[in-house]
């Protein structure tokens, strides 16, 4: 896979420039597997997903691989800790610190030795800044969404990170177009007040879709290569993702009624990851009957069939953590079959 230049940009920038995918492929996974052995993971998601892969994130392993943890580990001159209530900001780094690091830092020696000569669009994940900011508490106990300053310094942090992470896979996989997955399902919470206090009893205050969008949209315009925002979660913000800059929209095929929303996206050439089976252990139907439903949605919306497979990539609705690892396996492979079904003629 070839990747353009701007001649605009003249001929230094373009050379400097990080490689960014000239297709989406068809099919891809939401991020999370079942198990504990990371090479293995990523040749499973090599050989079911073979036309867009990612790093699988692998939550069994304990904390440091959860979804905060990991994404923490990416963190630039901030400190975090674990514990009983959570994950925490702290003044210095400590053991469990050093191990969500060491647990990074093994996915990409497996990516070194299972997939450096993987040509093509591959994604890695990690929390968005607003799931981030909730699932992380400042030093004296509360929710670091609630400070402004602290989501400034931890969207930051977290750019940087990001950036250098972006450039590690990209060292360790030469042909890999690397892309962005923000996951943020904690920003549904967010936006309409139900986000618990670390004490239980209440609910931190909502925060404006505006206030929202523009520090995404900072985050977004910081990453030297394309997003992708995902949300599995009810009321999935999918307008403001769009409107934040992201270039693709990763949601539960089955929980979002907002056509308007994704029809405008598919009109500004977002591209839509629609979650197709469920993330844990499900009778799944045949390739064919999948396809069929997304024919049936992609007519909904209003567009021309034969645009379907341009516009489209199909993911599992969710992560499979919590799937056995047969069934995570079998989800990866029917979103590969069904997304064949998809193409025109």
């Amino acid at each position: 896979m070839t990747t353009p230049t701007d001649p605009a940009r003249g001929d230094d920038a373009a050379a400097d420039a990080t490689p960014v995918p000239t297709a989406w492929g068809p099919a891809t996974g939401v991020g999370s597997l079942p198990g504990a052995d990371p090479a293995e993971a990523l040749r499973q998601v090599v050989g079911e997903l073979p036309d867009f892969a990612h790093l699988p994130e692998l939550p069994a392993r304990g904390p440091g691989a959860d979804l905060i943890g990991r994404s923490a580990a990416l963190l630039v001159d901030l400190a975090f800790d674990l514990t009983p209530a959570g994950w925490r900001l702290v003044p210095r780094a400590g053991i469990d610190q050093r191990r969500a690091e060491e647990l990074l830092a093994r996915d990409l020696d497996a990516l070194h030795d299972v997939a450096d000569r993987w040509t093509g669009p591959f994604k890695v994940q990690a929390a968005g800044p607003w799931t981030l900011a909730a699932g992380l508490e400042r030093t004296r106990g509360d929710r670091a969404v609630v400070d402004a300053g602290a989501r400034r310094d931890l969207a930051q942090s977290l750019a940087e990170g990001l950036t250098a992470h972006v450039a590690a896979v990209a060292a360790r996989v030469p042909g890999a177009a690397v892309v962005v997955q923000l996951d943020e399902p904690s920003l549904p919470a967010v936006l309409q007040g139900g986000l618990p206090t670390v004490s239980g009893f209440g609910k931190l205050a909502a925060i404006e879709a505006a206030v929202v969008e523009q520090e995404l949209a900072d985050l977004v315009s910081r990453l030297p290569v394309p997003v992708v925002a995902h949300c599995c979660a009810p009321r999935a913000p999918l307008g403001l993702f769009r409107a934040a800059g992201a270039a693709a929209l990763s949601f539960d095929l089955g929980l979002v009624q907002d056509l308007d929303a994704l029809g405008t996206a598919v009109e500004a050439g977002t591209r839509l990851f629609p979650g197709v089976v469920p993330g844990t252990d499900a009778t799944l139907p045949t390739a064919k009957a999948t396809a069929s439903r997304v024919q049936a949605w992609w007519r909904e919306l209003g567009f021309p069939g034969d645009d379907l497979a341009g516009a489209v990539t199909l993911t599992p609705s969710c992560g499979l953590a919590g799937a056995t690892p047969a069934y995570a396996r079998a989800a990866m492979a029917h979103v590969r079959e069904a997304a064949r079904y998809l193409l025109p003629g």
